[in-house]
């Protein structure tokens, strides 16, 4: 139980730092910290539109293997003896 505990701990930091990085990419809607923070580079970056709907997919199958992963720590963790 030890080495999967520990297995889904390092995918859990790989995934949080995957989903935030991912996150950040997305193309700013305005007025955000995407703006403040760059917004020179993200409109030139995310001006495809297809670059975008992949960088959502992309965003949204790290974040269902993030929550997957949050549940099965805590699956183990109340389950432990």
């Amino acid at each position: 139980m030890d080495a999967l505990r520990i297995a889904l701990q390092v995918l859990l930091v790989i995934t949080s730092i995957f989903l935030i990085l991912t996150i950040l990419m997305h193309k700013g809607k305005g007025g955000g910290l995407s703006d403040m923070f760059g917004g020179g580079l993200s409109s030139s970056v995310g001006s495809s539109g297809v670059a975008e709907r992949n960088l959502n997919r992309i965003t949204v199958g790290v974040a269902v293997v993030w929550g997957i992963t949050v549940m099965l720590i805590g699956l183990i963790q109340k389950f432990e003896f």
